[in-house]
């Protein structure tokens, strides 16, 4: 003979269901992944800074009296001593960052004293011709064609700014990207 159970009827709560949105473990809130990653570029990005400024000069600026590309003389020392600040910007046309910074580099230069120095970048002709490619002044651009004065500032990298105060010191370095706007703060900052 053949026994049938009788048939309970389904109850819901006795299954056990995960929960639709189960409350976040402390590592995975948003905030804390959000600020942990914002530390790590930051000691990263303070590592590489320590290491690209490491031999970078400081004290008073060297004595640089260059012939531009199209062969004007630029004296440092001459443009400190008419009381305003003096950028220093070493850059090359093989560097994609300096690419981004060159525009902001020649509005500063429509206000300031700029001196540019295009470090191993090839020829005199090479600079002219990317000057005028990129419109760019001709007459503040220094041919540093194997490197020296990049050396002789001490950068390990570029773009590298140097913002000189009218007395000669060096009072900011910036090496890699820096805007318009953040040269201009800091040259307005030198004249007080």
């Amino acid at each position: 003979m053949l026994y049938l159970h009788p048939i309970t009827p389904y109850n819901s709560a006795m299954i056990k269901r995960p929960l639709k949105n189960p409350p976040p473990s402390w590592l995975q809130k948003k905030w804390l992944k959000n600020s942990l990653t914002v530390l790590i570029f930051l000691g990263i990005f303070l590592v590489l800074r320590t290491f690209m400024q490491g031999d970078v000069i400081q004290g008073k600026a060297p004595v640089l009296q260059v012939q531009t590309i199209t062969g004007n003389t630029l004296d440092l020392q001459a443009l400190t001593q008419q009381g305003q600040p003096v950028l220093v910007h070493i850059w090359a046309t093989w560097c994609p960052i300096c690419d981004l910074t060159k525009s902001g580099v020649e509005s500063v230069a429509n206000d300031y004293a700029v001196i540019n120095i295009a470090t191993q970048s090839g020829s005199d002709t090479e600079l002219l011709a990317f000057a005028k490619a990129n419109e760019m002044n001709p007459e503040i651009i220094v041919n540093d064609f194997d490197g020296q004065w990049m050396q002789v500032f001490g950068a390990k990298a570029v773009p590298a700014s140097f913002i000189i105060a009218p007395n000669g010191d060096i009072v900011f370095v910036e090496v890699g990207f820096t805007t318009a706007w953040g040269l201009r703060l800091r040259l307005w900052w030198t004249q007080w």
